[in-house]
């Protein structure tokens, strides 16, 4: 029931109320997680994955039928110009959900007082990401005791810059990690058509354990952890949403047996430049988190 509370072709008419369902997706995640997990001395050491998981059973089906329905529109429309158009209204619903996801890990990590222990897997890939030399001293600082490294998950946190790079190579290197990631989410989407959900439920659970350690706990440096890392991670977001359209389009037409019509091609060639949009964004993403970001914070 609550994962269908809002229809995809009205999600895409009214994009901004994706914000309130995600707000609810993450927040009722996080009490499923508190009220089945958090008494387990096992199962809680692992909440923070457990969380990103209920939020994606939640958001599966709506990204489900919003891919199915742009890949429709690719059978249905002509035009590069007018499919670009009809995506962006998709688009726009996912980054709205996106912030609400955002927005709800972020104020539970800030109010509960055991906030750091609900996002242990978060914590230590904000520590493996910048400050991979000493990722235990790290962990403990903000509130992780009895310390496991996750191992590694895609992340779209951001690089970690260490060292007199030159600003190219900054550039050069946030680039390099923000395609992997997407060609990562790209290949999910393709095989998984919606999975690639679970790739950036994580990440914004991520994001928002990093805000959670800008804000040192307190709720009104809220909306200025979220301008620091939305000015540049904003873009980025929007890109690997493009790039998870690119690659569930392209795996819904295979599903139903679209390679046999003469649309087919049209759709490839929609996803690719949806591809190459993504791509672009990208590089813009980096510029901005080089030169504008560190300026402003």
């Amino acid at each position: 029931m609550l994962e269908m509370l809002i229809n995809p072709k009205r999600a895409e008419r009214k994009s901004w109320e994706m914000f309130f369902i995600g707000l609810l997706y993450a927040t009722f995640s996080f009490l499923l997680v508190q009220w089945i997990f958090s008494g387990n001395p096992v199962l809680s050491k692992y909440s923070g994955v457990f969380l990103v998981t209920f939020t994606v059973i939640f958001s599966m089906p709506f990204v489900y039928y919003i891919i199915k329905l742009e890949e429709q529109k690719d059978v249905e429309y002509s035009g590069h110009l007018r499919l670009l158009k009809e995506h962006s209204k998709a688009i726009m619903a996912f980054l709205w959900l996106f912030l609400g996801f955002l927005v709800a890990f972020s104020f539970w990590y800030i109010v509960l007082p055991d906030g750091a222990e609900n996002f242990r897997a978060q914590i230590e890939t904000f520590c493996q990401i910048n400050r991979p030399g000493n990722i235990e001293e790290c962990a403990a600082q903000y509130g992780i005791g009895d310390f496991g490294v996750t191992g590694s998950a895609a992340s779209i946190t951001g690089t970690s810059i260490t060292g007199e790079l030159s600003a190219k190579d900054k550039v050069l290197s946030i680039f390099e990690n923000n395609i992997y990631v997407m060609i990562f989410t790209l290949i999910f989407s393709i095989i998984f058509g919606a999975g690639a959900i679970f790739i950036l439920a994580w990440n914004a659970s991520v994001i928002a354990a990093a805000i959670g350690i800008f804000a040192r706990s307190q709720l009104s440096e809220l909306p200025m952890g979220l301008l620091r890392y939305m000015i540049h991670g904003l873009p980025e977001v929007a890109a690997y949403f493009i790039a998870a359209l690119s690659g569930g389009i392209l795996g819904i037409a295979v599903i139903k047996r679209d390679t046999n019509n003469d649309k087919f091609w049209s759709i490839v060639q929609d996803s690719l430049n949806l591809i190459v949009i993504a791509v672009i964004i990208l590089l813009i993403s980096a510029l901005i988190e080089v030169f504008i970001t560190p300026a402003l914070f």
